[in-house]
């Protein structure tokens, strides 16, 4: 089989994965084209999933999603300050047909060079490649779900848009997406206008001092970010149109300054984390990450890894890349503005938000107030705010080195086609921080659960 990967070839992992198919697909039909996006898919042994492929993308923009792959939730993990490979338990192809794709163009192990504007651009490539991927694998007529995270919350609504359109279920038959921490759209509602209420509530843990302190609530009360979420994250919201967004009053920045005297290492993607830095494998992909001038080459820039993964000896593995994929700046407004992520609820009625409260690059309350300004299925944002207690299941851990939480992790609600979840001790990369909240929402997603309170063991 084309693609195939040596289950028990896959370097410095120590055991035999299974099937998996693993290289490079051209993002059209056109027989010179040298655009060719990198994936990595593992067929599910799961009875269930005999009718369904489920997608992975990481954010960025431009960010591989081998990363979500070796340390959120695949098969493989090696996550920072970790000796080495191990397996894992909660591995999202246990429940289906899974894989990981490094897009747009110049992502990861993905070639060529960038050429898209916008996510219309972006999405028209993504369909070439996946027309491709489904004819050399006969996957046709597949129910598809698409999952992700942070920059992600742009790439699945607008792809799975772009798949609603085409009505075509051969190719395109998409039935649900989950994203986890996403940006969606307006970064004054996700990254300011909710910092002082989230930097208030984590003090205690943050550790910043009576001054800073005092200064941030008089920020809060002169920008106007006290009356304006006073008035607006409320459940249900106030009609729009709302009024204009306060202007930016630089919270952020000066909370990074404060922060980063009092904890060095923190990390705006787990605010928990403290110094010293552990050492990342993948190579340095964010500012709290650590690789000593006398580590290895980054794990998939290893000659190895590229023969095992069926890429060329040449390829640079590109954690990030610099471009994030576009000629410029991504020019989409984001799919909360724009009435993308509308279409996709009322298309769907299967969609699930999740967030993690360790997050501070994108904070719950950001994620709501966005969108408690949109209107699905007949009306605008949640009419309650989500506070159902999440519940995983307690099971027992099959492995020491890759364990996950049970009990009452978090909170949720459903309204009108749209789960929203938020579990309390994950950060920015939800499943790699709470393995079994994020196996779970792959479960809702699939159908497999009815929701977060159901008490029905794991699939494990």
């Amino acid at each position: 089989m084309p693609f195939a990967v040596n289950g028990t070839g896959v370097p410095l992992v120590d055991w035999d994965i299974g099937e998996s198919y693993a290289g490079l697909l051209p993002i059209s039909q056109n027989a010179s084209e040298t655009r060719k996006l990198f994936f990595w898919f593992f067929p599910s042994e799961n009875p269930a999933a005999t009718d369904e492929i489920a997608v992975w993308f990481t954010g960025g923009p431009g960010c591989s999603s081998m990363l979500g792959l070796l340390q959120e939730n695949g098969p493989i993990l090696w996550e920072s300050g970790t000796y080495g490979p191990t397996k894992n338990p909660y591995a999202w192809n246990k429940l289906t047909n899974f894989v990981w794709i490094d897009q747009p163009v110049k992502t990861g192990y993905s070639t060529g060079e960038p050429d898209i504007l916008n996510e219309d651009d972006l999405v028209r490539e993504f369909k070439g490649f996946w027309r491709n991927f489904m004819n050399t694998f006969d996957l046709h007529d597949r129910k598809i779900y698409l999952t992700g995270e942070s920059y992600a919350g742009f790439y699945v609504p607008y792809i799975s848009d772009g798949f609603l359109k085409e009505n075509d279920t051969e190719y395109f038959n998409i039935k649900g997406i989950a994203i986890n921490d996403p940006f969606i759209g307006n970064a004054q509602f996700q990254q300011e206008i909710i910092l002082p209420d989230f930097i208030e509530y984590w003090n205690n843990v943050l550790g910043l001092n009576d001054t800073f302190m005092a200064s941030l609530r008089s920020q809060k009360q002169q920008c106007g970010y006290a009356d304006f979420l006073n008035k607006y994250l409320a459940f249900p919201p106030p009609p729009r149109p709302w009024d204009a967004v306060p202007s930016d009053c630089g919270v952020y920045f000066d909370f990074i300054d404060a922060v980063m005297e009092v904890n060095p290492c923190f990390n705006v993607y787990h605010i928990t984390d403290m110094c010293p830095f552990p050492y990342q494998p993948l190579g340095v992909i964010n500012g709290g990450d650590y690789v000593p001038p006398s580590a290895p080459e980054s794990y998939f820039n290893r000659a190895d890894v590229k023969k095992a993964l069926n890429v060329p000896d040449a390829a640079y593995w590109w954690a990030c890349s610099l471009s994030g994929g576009f000629l410029g700046d991504d020019r989409s407004p984001g799919p909360a503005v724009d009435d993308t992520l509308t279409r996709v609820i009322d298309g769907l009625n299967n969609t699930i938000i999740g967030s993690g409260a360790l997050d501070f690059i994108l904070p719950t309350n950001g994620t709501l107030l966005a969108l408690q300004n949109i209107t699905w299925n007949g009306a605008q944002g949640f009419q309650q705010k989500p506070s159902t207690p999440f519940f995983v299941p307690y099971h027992a851990e099959q492995n020491r080195g890759a364990m996950a939480g049970a009990g009452n992790l978090g909170i949720w609600g459903y309204e009108r086609g749209v789960t929203f979840y938020e579990i309390q001790l994950a950060g920015h990369e939800l499943p790699g921080w709470s393995a079994g909240s994020g196996y779970r929402s792959l479960e809702l997603l699939l159908g497999r659960i009815k929701d977060f309170s159901d008490t029905t063991p794991l699939a494990l």
